[in-house]
């Protein structure tokens, strides 16, 4: 065995002073030590890779904590002054990757005997290069004497057994035509290629909004799988010349960047459909993925046997990726040119069906909510078995505010498409907003977090963690939500709902009333036309029993909700109510008891029970708050804000005076925390946490 060169450990000297130099930076990572270094983003990951056997990033990290563990044991600064020190500008993202990286969290240095390497000091790298570069080729060397000795006694036993992940990404394929305009058909290869790929569960199949934002990049396959998190990566090109398409595929491993496999493919335009099956089939045989009978009936499927009518699919397609009112309506008028070539394509139905639901989601007048019902409908009847119209017509569903219909179809939907990331957002979305179960909305955040690996753009991945997050604190798993939270900030400082949200991820963590109240405050200053942040100030308020500062809140709440004729936060008007009339304001108040009396009735969460109680316990009927309240301790998977605020509310003072109360609310609380004790359980028996 050979020592590391001199060559070697003069750039491992070279290396790690320009992390040292900028280690209190967080934002210095493979690219700025790439420049740093004058080298390719590429060519410096293989050339760490070489003499350290770490990625970049891992070694970056690396270096990162050891000079923690120094400061820890040596200096007087406060782990949150430390991650800071050391470029980890949130301290539980700190402690996560600390705790990764030693066993044990850095409150906790102390207990533990460590040999640590000589620290380097920030003001001059230079002094510890040798004693840093000393440490890594040790470590190196003793990778290298354990790599060997496996080679030599137990590689040959275990060779069969060491199989990569089956996940994979395919990347944007590239348009090799002279003409730009046949762009569009590249693009749909490479959609065709992704859905048939996503149908066979054997696979984790990345969305295709996880590899759009590497259409331009420059980065290297290593890279790329790095950041992904994925075993293999499809390249493809294509181009084509008069009625024929030349389409060139290749297979390539992840971290080796080794080409596993490559075709040429030359078809008639007319043969596309069998193109895009043969694409898939040949990949997933290359990967050996287990590809079921039905899931290979399903690939099989022919779309439409009329080319014109895909070919105006296509162009639908292109547009409706794209996005933006103008190209959702225009996407339209495509797929229905390709439905007019054939009455029978469903595909094209469903898609005419997304086109509309997502320009209508966010309007208050649904225009087009029966365009989606009859699109919908006919992609039904020409195609039941297809994910794409069974998701149509659950977002019908959706769109119309008939939620339990809507979950049948998602559901089958997605068990005929397991990697739809489209399918598992909106299940996402339902468990959290229109049904609400804390396990299902983490296990679909999670689940949308393995295959969109990262969205295409830092706004989209800020709002993408911000969704993580709030799944995380609703189940009860608080830092590990403050973590995803920050890292959402972290991406997109400017992401409002992240600041809002972090407000009450704090109260969870210090149970400071007060504390949340000014940091909702602040986010009202920050923006005034926040009338959601206005009703989070009155609650809390009201929390506090500081009534006036509540009524005060509340009534610009309700100026606002008035003079816009917005009916929101009906279920909050019991809670309104009660601050109208602690202020005299009866008339209102009594105006608000029986807007909440007219919800309740009609809720079908699993929270109406509880709202029933608390109507009733504001009513003085105790008795008969105490028997709404049992009943709704027999739900599951309710909310941790449920758990936090309910004691603090003032409706439930004489309540709690009450013996059977506390019994009850015991055991509310006990069942929460086993209950996320089975969320974790059954998350990691997936491979989910």
């Amino acid at each position: 065995m050979t020592t590391a060169s001199p060559q070697d450990k003069e750039f491992l000297d070279q290396l790690i002073a320009k992390i040292d130099s900028h280690l209190a930076e967080e934002a210095f990572g493979v690219a700025e030590l790439a420049e740093a270094m004058h080298m390719s983003r590429s060519n410096l990951l293989r050339k760490v890779k070489k003499v350290s056997n770490l990625s970049v990033s891992q070694l970056i990290n690396q270096i990162r904590l050891e000079r923690a563990m120094h400061l820890l044991r040596t200096g007087t600064l406060n782990v949150s002054e430390v991650s800071h020190q050391v470029g980890f500008n949130s301290p539980s993202y700190f402690i996560k990757c600390f705790r990764e990286h030693f066993g044990y969290p850095p409150g906790e240095v102390g207990k533990h005997i460590e040999v640590v390497p000589p620290p380097l000091e920030l003001s001059k790298p230079e002094a510890a290069v040798s004693s840093r570069r000393a440490w890594i080729i040790g470590a190196l060397t003793s990778l290298l004497f354990l790599a060997l000795g496996w080679f030599l006694f137990g590689g040959l036993i275990f060779e069969e057994n060491l199989q990569l992940e089956k996940s994979i990404v395919v990347l944007p394929f590239k348009n090799d035509s002279a003409d730009s305009t046949n762009l569009y058909l590249i693009n749909g290869l490479m959609e065709s290629t992704l859905n048939n790929l996503q149908k066979i569960k054997d696979l984790r199949v990345l969305s295709r909004t996880s590899a759009e934002k590497y259409r331009n990049s420059d980065k290297s396959i290593p890279e790329m799988a790095e950041e992904l998190k994925v075993s293999y990566l499809v390249e493809g090109s294509g181009q084509k010349i008069d009625d024929r398409i030349v389409l060139n595929i290749q297979l390539i491993e992840g971290a080796s960047d080794r080409h596993l496999w490559g075709k040429q493919y030359r078809r008639e335009v007319s043969d596309i459909f069998t193109l895009q099956q043969e694409i898939s089939q040949d990949i997933a045989k290359e990967i050996q993925a287990v590809i079921t009978p039905e899931e290979q009936s399903r690939i099989d499927k022919v779309l439409t046997e009329n080319p014109k009518a895909y070919d105006s699919f296509l162009k639908g397609l292109d547009l409706l990726n794209k996005g933006g009112d103008e190209n959702l309506l225009q996407s339209v008028t495509f797929f229905d040119q390709a439905i007019q070539e054939d009455k029978n394509f469903a595909l094209a139905y469903a898609c005419a069906g997304f086109a509309f639901y997502y320009y209508d989601l966010f309007r208050a007048e649904k225009g087009h909510l029966d365009k989606l019902g009859e699109y919908s409908d006919k992609a039904m009847l020409f195609d039941p078995t297809s994910a794409e119209s069974l998701r149509a017509k659950g977002m019908y569903y959706l769109l119309k505010k008939e939620y339990g219909q809507a979950l049948p179809f998602l559901e089958k939907g997605l068990e005929y498409n397991p990697n739809s990331s489209e399918i598992i957002g909106l299940l996402a979305d339902f468990y959290a907003n229109y049904l609400p179960n804390t396990g299902k909305y983490l296990e679909y955040a999670l689940k949308g977090m393995q295959l969109d690996a990262g969205p295409a753009d830092s706004v989209a991945t800020s709002y993408f963690y911000l969704r993580l997050g709030n799944a995380l604190v609703q189940a009860g798993f608080v830092d590990e939500a403050m973590e995803y939270i920050d890292k959402s900030l972290v991406y997109f400082s400017g992401n409002v709902y992240s600041r809002y949200v972090r407000a009450f991820v704090s109260y969870a963590q210090t149970k400071d009333l007060e504390k949340t109240r000014g940091m909702l405050i602040g986010e009202f200053g920050r923006d005034s036309s926040r009338f959601d942040i206005l009703q989070d100030i009155g609650k809390v308020s009201y929390y506090l029993r500081d009534y006036d500062s509540a009524y005060f809140y509340y009534e610009k709440f309700n100026q606002i909700r008035n003079q816009q004729k917005l009916n929101v936060y009906v279920h909050e008007n019991q809670i309104i109510g009660q601050v109208y009339q602690r202020v005299g304001k009866t008339a209102e108040a009594e105006r608000l008891f029986q807007s909440y009396r007219q919800y309740i009735e009609k809720d079908q969460t699993i929270y109406k029970n509880l709202g029933l109680a608390m109507m009733y316990a504001s009513d003085g009927k105790l008795d008969l708050a105490l028997d709404y309240l049992r009943l709704f301790a027999e739900e599951d998977n309710i909310q941790l804000w449920v758990v936090l605020f309910l004691p603090q509310d003032p409706m439930v003072d004489e309540l709690k005076k009450r013996r059977e109360f506390r019994e009850i609310w015991a055991g509310v609380e006990k069942k929460f925390w086993e209950n996320n004790r089975k969320i974790q359980e059954q998350l990691q028996a997936e491979g989910l946490w």
